[in-house]
């Protein structure tokens, strides 16, 4: 379900990890949300296909975002495509508009994911980027990590 496309996946890691995400989905298709797991989905760029993926969605000072913490993979290069989508959590369904954060805007909301999912995520920021990390520090990383900010449609 989910794309792996960072080299600093392991093996082992990455079966697990598959795992977790088969375990993550199957529980927010049930109604289920972990932490604020979703299902997100976003038609194909190429086949117009509805693709699904779980995310975890993050809410800051009142607006919710999806960050890509495996960087720019195929759900992302979707969204930015057609930047409407759908969130589920069991059968509650969300039909949203994302728009893309800018490099700048981003180390705030990479600060706040890292808080909340470093235990998940952590790996895929690198052993030098944590929550308490100076904002220089993720103001590098910022291109590496997509952020979507979500607009109820």
């Amino acid at each position: 379900m989910q794309e792996y496309n960072d080299k600093r996946v392991f093996t082992g890691g990455r079966r697990t990890m598959l795992i977790m995400n088969k375990v993550v989905a199957g529980l927010a298709k049930v109604g289920i949300s972990l932490m604020g797991s979703r299902v997100l989905s976003v038609r194909g760029r190429k086949s117009g296909e509805w693709r699904s993926v779980p995310v975890n969605l993050l809410t800051v000072d009142g607006e919710r975002y999806l960050v890509a913490p495996r960087g720019h993979v195929q759900w992302v290069r979707n969204l930015r495509a057609n930047t409407e989508g759908r969130l589920a959590i069991g059968r509650r369904v969300e039909v949203f508009r994302a728009e893309e954060l800018a490099d700048p805007a981003k180390p705030e909301i990479l600060r706040a994911y890292l808080k909340k999912w470093a235990w998940e995520v952590g790996a895929f920021f690198g052993d030098d980027v944590r929550a308490d990390s100076p904002t220089e520090t993720l103001l590098h990383v910022a291109p590496g990590f997509p952020v979507f900010k979500i607009h109820t449609v």
